[in-house]
């Protein structure tokens, strides 16, 4: 019989509890026709093109739960401040940048002041100093603080003692704006900052695709896209440009959400739209996650609400009624505690909404068990927990850090977790996150034991969070997730077998292909 590809000898992880692994499959009309042994296939399939995995392994496409594609991608043409090592290595690099791409604003991404020597709030003093008429916008790793120099200041109007219902000015002594802006006043630079050239947005982010097709990732969630970014995506999968498979969320504002009821759910070949992304705290490091008890850095500090809870109780009622996805960002235990209410009282027990919190990093114990009486999904980052644990104790004091990044007890609640990398924030590898999940340490090796170890997931829960749980999170389990006949031959390739070798060597093994619907858009023999 004719079919379009053939893949055989090697091991073929199906994730399908009646048949978990194979040597070969065959592909006809980007699906796949049947999986089974090498002579089985070979003696009754031929095909045009043929895929020998030379003892590789191949699993299920894998995905990224919870990612920023098109921030990764405009980032692509900013400052890569990722990595710096202190304030002064960090405001070089932007001078590099500045003297290689001259703009109209200076802009940057990545800067992280738990990585440095003083981890003390950088300030704008330098950047005055070597851009007194130019604005300079940087932003930090976790998307939740900025820092501005003065020229921005003033463009902008922001000044000490401004309230944005949500976020922060930071102050010096003297009440001088420092030039740090944490969660919502954020916003109020943004509708500043110039549009990157569309050419070269455009660029970028294939490019960005690119990248992601050499990690053998498939399908990507970018949680949290203005309708406007949406439909600039339909275009280029109408363009044929796009090969990625992209699960948009729409961002939680009025006009986005609205656009999203008037046009949704939408289900494209490459692009499915169907949730929205919300907000309700900040982030750890930049001490804006929502606590229930104050940080054990800061005295009486309890983090910041980015949401109006009546307008989100609102809006959950609207997006409930109309069979479309909520999935809102909680760092910390208070916001955790307050969206499980708001989502309770519009769920009411157990249903097939599937729902999402995003990151939940901190979990009260008295509301663990609140994930699995709503069915609302965990979707977790592994990366967070072994980028964070060398300061996160710092934040959250010894006993409250005991159950954070509780990502066994989390997937305990419903028998499953999506798994993501939050990328930029982490590093877009899959390994990373395979290696993170189970052996809960950095690309160092550190700590000696793990971090954490009770809360470790095993490699084949780490698999399934990475494809078929993901796909379950996206009402997509009748086509992806799983290797089956029928299902779309969606596929990564990789020289070893993730779920039998140390967790510790997961880190050394080699992409070597990546297959989207029939088709090798990443190949590495």
């Amino acid at each position: 019989m004719d079919v379009d590809c053939i893949v055989h000898n090697g091991t073929i992880l199906t994730l399908d509890s009646d048949k978990p692994t194979a040597q070969a499959l065959a592909i006809k009309d980007g699906k796949i026709l049947e999986v089974g042994p090498d002579r089985q296939i070979l003696n009754k399939y031929r095909a045009p093109h043929q895929v020998d995995l030379r003892g590789g392994v191949l699993t299920p496409g894998l995905m990224d739960a919870h990612a920023h594609l098109v921030g990764y991608a405009d980032g692509l043409l900013e400052a890569n401040l990722v990595g710096a090592d202190s304030w002064e290595a960090t405001v070089e690099r932007v001078v590099q940048h500045a003297q290689s791409q001259p703009s109209e604003w200076v802009r940057g991404r990545g800067w992280d002041q738990n990585d440095w020597e003083v981890t003390n709030w950088p300030n704008r003093t330098l950047l005055d100093s070597l851009f007194p008429d130019v604005p300079v916008y940087l932003e930090r790793i976790d998307g939740h603080a900025v820092i501005i120099n003065g020229e921005a200041l003033r463009r902008v109007g922001l000044k000490c003692g401004m309230d944005s219902g949500g976020g922060l000015i930071l102050c010096d002594d003297n009440n001088e704006p420092t030039g740090v802006l944490i969660d919502e006043m954020v916003s109020e630079v943004l509708r500043f900052l110039p549009p990157h050239d569309s050419l070269l947005r455009t660029s970028a982010l294939l490019d960005a695709q690119s990248t992601m097709l050499e990690n053998g990732l498939t399908q990507i969630t970018d949680a949290g896209l203005s309708a406007g970014e949406i439909q600039r995506l339909l275009k280029l999968e109408e363009q044929g440009l796009l090969k990625l498979r992209i699960n948009a969320m729409v961002s939680g504002t009025d006009d986005d959400i609205a656009w999203l009821v008037e046009n949704g759910p939408i289900s494209t070949d490459r692009i499915s739209v169907s949730s929205v992304k919300f907000y309700m705290d900040g982030a750890l490091g930049s001490r804006g996650a929502m606590l229930l008890d104050p940080y054990s850095d800061l005295a009486g500090w309890h983090g910041l609400s980015t949401q109006d809870v009546a307008w989100f109780n609102e809006k959950l009622s609207l997006l409930h009624a109309k069979g479309l996805q909520a999935a809102t960002h909680c760092i910390g235990d208070s916001a955790v505690r307050l969206v499980l209410d708001c989502y309770a009282q519009v769920l009411e027990g157990a249903n097939d909404r599937r729902w999402r919190i995003e990151h939940a990093q901190v979990v009260s114990k008295k509301d663990m068990a609140q994930f699995g009486a709503h069915h609302v999904i965990p979707s977790i980052q592994p990366t967070h927990a072994t980028s964070d644990m060398y300061w996160a104790g710092e934040r959250l004091g010894r006993n409250r850090i005991r159950r954070a990044y509780a990502y066994k007890q989390l997937l305990e609640q419903l028998g499953m977790v999506a798994l993501g990398t939050d990328f930029p924030v982490e590093d877009v590898d899959p390994r990373k996150t395979m290696h993170s999940a189970t052996a809960r340490k950095d690309a160092q090796g550190y700590p000696e034991g793990g971090f954490q170890m009770e809360n470790a997931l095993s490699p084949i829960q780490a698999m399934r969070g990475m494809t078929q749980w993901v796909a379950l999170t996206q009402f997509q389990e009748e086509s992806l997730g799983t290797i089956e006949a029928g299902k779309l031959a969606d596929f990564t390739w990789m020289d070893r077998n993730w779920l039998t070798i140390d967790p510790e060597d997961v880190l050394t093994t080699k992409i070597k292909g990546t297959c989207i619907e029939g088709e090798w858009v990443y190949l590495n023999e």
